[in-house]
């Protein structure tokens, strides 16, 4: 069964970090494009950063590069969201998503409506 299981979301305060998981099973991560999105109350689901599997090259949303940095494990069954210099603004409900890469253009490694294998979610809350 393919899944992604999130975790590290939390509370904390402007200008902190944060570490997002995504765990991985069921598949093989060097098939697919494995993206972070995140959709805040009464607004659209957008990508925040994307890393593929098949060359491990990483894509980042204008609003948090330089402050976030996608990354795997050695073994790639986790993939990482390290979250630096926080802001309110990024307040959300975190996601991890999984596509295949071959499937995907450029233009749509951090494009929610690509992706097709969803975790469930995990809450980041940033105090001002």
């Amino acid at each position: 069964e393919v899944q992604l299981v999130e975790s590290g979301g939390g509370l904390v305060h402007s200008g902190g970090s944060l570490r997002l998981s995504c765990a991985t099973s069921g598949f093989s991560f060097d098939d697919y494009a494995i993206g972070w999105f995140r959709q805040a109350p009464g607004k659209e689901r957008e990508g925040v950063s994307s890393i593929s599997g098949l060359d491990d090259r990483t894509f980042y949303a204008d609003s948090v590069t330089g402050r976030f940095t996608i990354s795997t494990d050695s073994a790639k069954n986790t993939v990482y969201l390290q979250m630096n210099n926080l802001k309110p603004e990024d307040t959300a409900v975190y996601y991890c998503a999984a596509h295949k890469w071959f499937e995907l253009d450029e233009s749509d490694y951090i494009d929610p409506y690509e992706y097709d294998i969803w975790g469930q979610g995990t809450q980041v809350t940033v105090s001002s």
